[in-house]
This record gives structure tokens, C-alpha cells and sequence, in this order.
């Protein structure tokens, strides 16, 4: 009996790495180019995953490989906080024009989204001298033991994980599932039975939930959560580690919500920032940014110099090639054929998101999560070359995250690829 490569690899992985590092493909990757990749045994599929929001530049864009290749040339790391490098400042002098608000404001760089969401939060109880932090029901802020504990989902999260940091509570999150008075009320509860309001640091939310379901916030709750911020003396943290970098259909997601004078005072930034290479970055007010003392921020491989390079290059080409307002325009499209499946898919109870940031949930004929639709969607498209992703607290969502430089004949044809894998 012949067994296939993958199938060798599959066997590899199982004896040589844990169980607890799930994975959802049963093939292995050679090669990729912008929306597209290759496994080892030279079948191609189309990327509708973008390594979880990762590659909104598609994978190895030129400028960006290019730009890896120039930097290696000249060193590879010297840690920033031992020998400092010119580009890893001018990068944050380009987030902190980037990012919503003309106000003052300073970054500093990371590796992991994870460690963006730690050290944020390190930089409000430093700045504020309190220990509370706020987050919400169906939010996932990483897997390192404080990020987890601020995550709203348990499976496969928190199983087994505890305890956990104390002083964190959640409150349902203001978006199509939660109505903002509830929320309201969830809010005031903290307040008199958990923790009064000035022992709260920061209050932290992703404007469009990821891996809780690709819920986005309320308008008029986010303007809510400012006045709440303001009158207590509480910092508002905006999570854009997911929603950042095009997504949306503008470059931050908070960009959505500047014209209410909206404002975050912390944003954590990761996924897409440096298209693939490992780099995140907390930006905020000034006055914020400075609580910690020297020596209170950093890491041996915080802002690697190949990572920076790679920002750069995504940066201009997020500009030159219009990124966001293309992602706005294919999310459109998407929504349109999702729509117009829903007669013939009556499992489809939703289609939602802001620009590319698109998801389709499934429910059956009593309102229940139909994981079996979503699950049965997810393997119809993956066996016809088509990537997706699943989330929700339910897991009855699929979540779209295309690179936003995919070709329009490529995303036509994956769009085909769906309609078969939803009929099927």
C-alpha cells in the first residue's frame, strides 16, 4: 500500500509534536504566491485563510520579499533594546501618523499579537496605578495565560489552563447577539457586585470580534464605552491585532468610528502588519505610552529588524495599491453572492462584517448553531481547493480573510468554488 507524502508528513507530526497544537489541514505547504499555495504534493489551493488574517498582502508580495532580502544583507538582529536601529523609529513614526487621531502619540514593538494585548494592559495598570481589566464575552486576545483569561471563550482556550490572573471580568459584547442595554446593565453589575470603577486600568475590545464570530460593535455602544472611559478615569484598549491593516475596508477599524470621536488611548496592531513576518506594536497617547520605566517594555526579539523591514514594505504598498478600498469593494462582492445563496441555503442566518472582513453563520430550522453545515462547508470547499476558517463561540461560522491582493479572476473563482461547497 502506497502512502502519500502528506500522509508521511501527518505521521511525523503526530509522533513529534503535541496534540495541543491543532491543525486543520491534513496536507503540508511547499510554495505560495499571493492568493494561492501549493502542498507538497503540487496541489494547488486558493487562500481564503491568509494565515488568520495574516497575509492581507497575499503571500511573498515582491516589495515585501524585497524588502527582507535588502535588510538581511545588512544584519539580522542586535536586539533594539542593547543597539537600536533608524528603521524600527521611523516605523513608529509612521504607526503613530497611521493610526486614528492627530493627538501625541509613541510605539513600541512586539512578536505576537499576544504579547501586544500583555504589555498593553502592563502600559494602562502602569499608567492608571489600578489592577482591573474589562473585557468582553466571545473575544479572543491570545493564548499566553493573561491574554487567555481576558479571551471570552473557553473551548479550546481555557480548558485545563487555570487558574487565571485575577481581577478580570467580562460583560457580553454589544453587537447583532447582545442589545447595548443589556450590555448596560451587564456593565453596572461589574460595577456593584465585582469591582468599583476606579480600580479599573482599561477596558479592552475588538471592534470586529474574530474568533468569537466576526461580530461588529454597535456604533452607538462604542461611542458608549468612550463616555464610560472618560467618566471613570478608565483607559480604552482597541484590539486591532485581526481588524488592522485593510480588513475592514479602512486601515484600522477604528478608522470607522473616528467620525463619532471615537478615540481608543491604547491600539495593539499584529497579523498583517509585516505580512508574515513575526511583528506586533502597541500604540497610544504619548503620556500613556511613557508610564513604564526603562527596561519595563521590550524583549530580546520585540521589533527584529527583518520584521521591520517587512512593515515598511507593507505600509507602501497597503498606499500604492489601495488595499483597503479594495478589500471594501471584494468584501461587497462576497456579501452579494453570499446573499444571494440564501433562498437556496436556508442554513445561512446571517452575513456579516465591515469591507473585507466578511462571515457567513448557520443555523438550522429551530435556531440552533448548525456546526454540522458549517463543518460540512468548510471540508465541500477545502476537497475543491478552496481554504476557509471557522469561528464563533459556537463554531457555526466561517470567517473569509482573502489576501486583499488576490486577483479578480482567482476570488471569481473561489466564489464558484463556495457556491458549489454551500450547495453540497
Amino acid at each position: 500500500m502506497n502512502i502519500s507524502l502528506n500522509e508521511q508528513l501527518m505521521a511525523r507530526k503526530a509522533a513529534a509534536t503535541p496534540r495541543g497544537v491543532g491543525v486543520m489541514a491534513s496536507f503540508f505547504a511547499d510554495r505560495a504566491s499571493n492568493s494561492e499555495l501549493w502542498d507538497v504534493e503540487g496541489k494547488r489551493y486558493i487562500d481564503f485563510a491568509g494565515g488568520i488574517a495574516v497575509l492581507n498582502t497575499g503571500h511573498r508580495h515582491p516589495k515585501v520579499v524585497q524588502a527582507i532580502e535588502e535588510q538581511l544583507k545588512r544584519f539580522t538582529h542586535t536586539c533594539y533594546q542593547v543597539i537600536p536601529y533608524e528603521s524600527y523609529v521611523s516605523l513608529a513614526e509612521k504607526i503613530n501618523e497611521l493610526t486614528p487621531g492627530s493627538h501625541a502619540k509613541k510605539t513600541a514593538f512586539f512578536s505576537t499579537g499576544a504579547e501586544a494585548v500583555e504589555n498593553a494592559i502592563k502600559i494602562a495598570r502602569s499608567h492608571t496605578k489600578r489592577s482591573g481589566v474589562i473585557a468582553f464575552g466571545g473575544s479572543f486576545h491570545g493564548r499566553s495565560l493573561f491574554a487567555a483569561a481576558l479571551t471570552g471563550k473557553v473551548a479550546p482556550y481555557k480548558i485545563g489552563f487555570g487558574p487565571f490572573p485575577p481581577e478580570i471580568y467580562h460583560v457580553p459584547f454589544p453587537c447583532h447577539c447582545a442589545d447595548l442595554a443589556s450590555v448596560k446593565k451587564a456593565m453596572q453589575h461589574v460595577f456593584k457586585a465585582d469591582i468599583e470603577p476606579s480600580r479599573v486600568a482599561a477596558i479592552i475590545f475588538e471592534p470586529v470580534q474574530g474568533e468569537g464570530g466576526f461580530n461588529v460593535i454597535q456604533r452607538e455602544a462604542i461611542i458608549w464605552l468612550r463616555r464610560l472611559c472618560d467618566e471613570h478615569g478608565i483607559l480604552l484598549i482597541a484590539d486591532e491585532v485581526q481588524t488592522g491593516f485593510g480588513r475592514t475596508g479602512e486601515m484600522f477599524a477604528m478608522h470607522h468610528f473616528e467620525r463619532d470621536g471615537v478615540l481608543p488611548d491604547l491600539m495593539t496592531i499584529a497579523k498583517s502588519l509585516a505580512g508574515g513576518m513575526t511583528l506586533s506594536c502597541v500604540t497610544g497617547r504619548a503620556d500613556v505610552m511613557d508610564a513604564p520605566a526603562p527596561g519595563g517594555l521590550g524583549g530580546t526579539y520585540a521589533g527584529n529588524p527583518l520584521a521591520i523591514a517587512a512593515a515598511h514594505a507593507v505600509i507602501d504598498v497597503m498606499k500604492e495599491e489601495q488595499l483597503p478600498q479594495r478589500g471594501a469593494k471584494l468584501g461587497q462582492q462576497l456579501k452579494d453572492r453570499l446573499e444571494s445563496l440564501r433562498k437556496r441555503v436556508p442554513q445561512i442566518s446571517d452575513v456579516r462584517g465591515l469591507g473585507a472582513m466578511v462571515a457567513c453563520e448557520f443555523r438550522d430550522a429551530q435556531g440552533e448553531a448548525d456546526v454540522v453545515k458549517t463543518k460540512g462547508v468548510q471540508a465541500a470547499a477545502l476537497a475543491k481547493g478552496l481554504i476557509l476558517l471557522t469561528c464563533g463561540v459556537d463554531a457555526n461560522v466561517i470567517r473569509f480573510l482573502f489576501p486583499l491582493t488576490i486577483e479578480q479572476t482567482v476570488f471569481d473563482e473561489a466564489l464558484n468554488i463556495l457556491d458549489n461547497a454551500m450547495l453540497s
